[in-house]
């Protein structure tokens, strides 16, 4: 064979290989589409996509069908309702759930015990849309583990953050993500954004902090986005982050002007676990 027609060759297997890439990546765009649009969610979830953009938020994490994903307290299951039926086919959604049976009785009368039930009941119960989305105890302090190391795609939180770190649990939260995901894995994180100086309690987080801890703990951060941003957010509430939407901690009280002003103001930031 002579150095033409390997040439060739090498230029239409590439471009082979180019065009299955990108017809792979337009279906998963179509079918994360989809799952946004989808009627199996709830109207009070789609009601809230105009402040968390998860169509732009996951595709800025370039999520793919295949992937196995790891959510951090999926709590109430906003983006679980997206994710787990656009990873249902062939990909694995596996929520970081409370641990739903505490030892103490009085943990597993409380909120977190209570909320995680209700989410494993949810996945119970939806089969036919999330496939086989299963969850795992991750609950700090006593359950820091996520799977085996080197075993997941992408590793993903929503407003966690600010929990974490009144507690001092955050570092090893995102040890635990770094060691769950496989080399060239993605950390994604969305957090309210402090302004400089504001304690965790104001459930706002320094995104320069933030951005260091992850870098300690050995992550790379490859983008930021300010998809979620919200500029109207001047962050001085009576009860921190809280009072804005969707809590409203005020009740009544200046109800209109914290509607006005929406959700919070948000970083938004892609790392990796670099390969070795």
């Amino acid at each position: 064979m002579d150095t033409k027609t390997l040439a060739l060759g090498f230029v239409v297997t590439a471009g082979l290989t180019f065009g299955a890439m990108a017809h792979e990546h337009s279906d998963d765009t179509q079918s994360l589409t989809n799952a946004v649009k989808s009627e199996f969610r709830q109207a009070k979830n789609i009601e809230r996509d105009g402040f968390r953009h998860p169509l732009e938020t996951l595709s800025f994490f370039d999520i793919k069908a295949s992937d196995t994903v790891v959510e951090l307290w999926p709590g109430g299951g906003w983006y679980a309702e997206i994710l787990a039926p656009y990873l249902a086919h062939s990909g694995n959604y596996i929520g970081g759930n409370f641990d739903t049976n505490p030892d103490d009785e009085k943990l597993r009368n409380g909120y977190r015990a209570k909320a995680g039930k209700k989410f494993e009941h949810w996945l119970a119960d939806n089969r036919a849309h999330l496939g086989n989305a299963t969850t795992v105890t991750f609950d700090p302090p006593g359950y820091y583990q996520l799977g085996n190391d080197n075993s997941v795609d992408v590793v993903l939180t929503f407003r966690n953050l600010h929990n974490w770190a009144m507690k001092g649990y955050l570092e090893p939260v995102f040890v635990s993500a770094y060691k769950v995901l496989k080399y060239g894995g993605t950390f994604g994180v969305v957090e309210h954004r402090a302004n400089p100086g504001m304690d965790a309690k104001t459930g706002y987080m320094d995104q320069t902090q933030v951005i260091a801890l992850a870098e300690k703990v050995g992550f790379t951060l490859v983008e930021q986005s300010e998809v979620n941003a919200n500029p109207k957010d001047t962050k001085d509430y009576p009860k921190g982050v809280w009072t804005l939407p969707p809590r409203l901690a005020l009740d009544s009280l200046d109800r209109e002007k914290y509607l006005a002003i929406g959700e919070s103001d948000r970083m938004t930031l892609k790392f990796i676990k670099k390969t070795q």
